[in-house]
């Protein structure tokens, strides 16, 4: 057994540099936690609730990932990752990711933190793999020192699909400030079930945390469960301004008016660094015709909403239309999101 590397750099990561798998543990059925460090020992800087995206060549995608760890233990980094039916990049994961292997990887990115928003008192709702985000907030707070009052709500189908529940089990058990509610939708036959069972409702939520008005909410799992909370807050009263939500999943398509297609060639894009000319449609994404010219801008959630593709734009104008993946100052200093990122006219672009 080879003797485990316990250098580290004064150095924090940047993703330069690929990161090497070190450790998978199973969680629940069809998910685990995946942990990576650095090769050259250097540690990890991040805002607990971020993400990262792999670049999952032999798998032939890009996949982006929250990240499950806590950025108070810097020495790696991990992500929990659950096999959805369809998935490829994680289901290429779970079957041919061993340790030892390296990935590229881009980030961390991502505003969903409680760093951003700091509160005496935070409501965390989640459903499914949704709850990885949680556990890295809520681990950050169980190191930062002071007593957490954190209200934890998780949905999952059954208990055994509970990720991570012995753990927070435990540190709910230990810290009088970590309230853990869990619901499930069905339970197994002579299975012994404690919790609550059933689609989170107003009651529940009553009852897991009658304060609900005074936290921060912060919410994270499948489009439709977070919809329903939102929708369930807003009528409770909640000061929506207060709601956080992080989703990868795309909007639901918008009517526009349909419109003659614009003339082919009547925009043109220079990759200034790589010292490409392209000449596009002025309905191409910078994203596209980057990958159509043979280079590689990371992506992830390809809507606009995840920030994975930002990159700096040198001079001309583009059609951006994002779902909230760049931040006002950003665009202020040059930076699009080159999925949903349109020229208009010629563009350069610093790539």
């Amino acid at each position: 057994m080879a003797k485990p590397r316990l250098n580290w750099t004064a150095e924090p990561w940047d993703d330069s540099e690929p990161l090497e798998c070190t450790m998978i543990v199973p969680e629940a059925p069809g998910c685990a936690t995946i942990t990576f460090r650095a090769p050259s020992g250097a540690w990890f800087d991040y805002q607990p609730g971020q993400f990262l995206t792999l670049d999952l060549s032999a798998a032939a995608v890009q996949r982006t990932y929250t990240i499950s760890s806590s950025p108070s233990r810097p020495l790696s980094i991990s992500i929990t990752v659950k096999a959805q039916d369809g998935s490829i990049g994680t289901r290429w994961m779970l079957d041919h990711l061993r340790p030892g292997m390296r990935l590229k990887a881009y980030g961390p990115s991502g505003a969903f933190s409680l760093l951003r928003h700091p509160a005496a008192k935070y409501l965390f709702i989640s459903a499914g793999s949704g709850i990885t985000p949680m556990m890295s907030m809520t681990t950050w707070a169980w190191d930062s020192g002071h007593m957490p009052d954190i209200a934890f709500v998780h949905a999952a189908r059954t208990p055994a699909e509970i990720i991570f529940r012995h753990t927070l089990e435990q540190m709910a058990a230990r810290v009088p400030g970590l309230h853990l509610h869990l619901t499930v939708d069905s339970v197994p036959p002579f299975a012994v079930w404690h919790g609550y069972r059933g689609r989170l409702t107003q009651i529940m939520l009553a009852l897991m945390a009658p304060d609900y008005l005074e936290r921060e909410v912060f919410c994270c799992g499948p489009a439709p469960f977070m919809a329903g909370v939102r929708e369930m807050l807003e009528a409770l009263g909640f000061d929506l301004a207060r709601y956080h939500e992080e989703s990868f999943a795309a909007p639901s398509p918008v009517e526009v008016p349909v419109e003659a297609s614009p003339p082919p060639g009547d925009a043109v894009i220079e990759f200034a660094a790589a010292g490409i000319t392209v000449e596009c449609r002025s309905d191409d994404t910078v994203l596209a015709v980057a990958r159509q010219a043979g280079l590689n801008i990371p992506s992830g959630c390809t809507f606009g909403l995840c920030g994975t593709c930002k990159t700096r734009k040198l001079s001309g104008e583009v059609n951006m239309v994002h779902n909230g993946g760049i931040s006002d100052d950003e665009i202020a200093e040059g930076y699009i999101l080159a999925c949903c990122s349109k020229p208009q006219g010629t563009v350069r672009i610093d790539l």
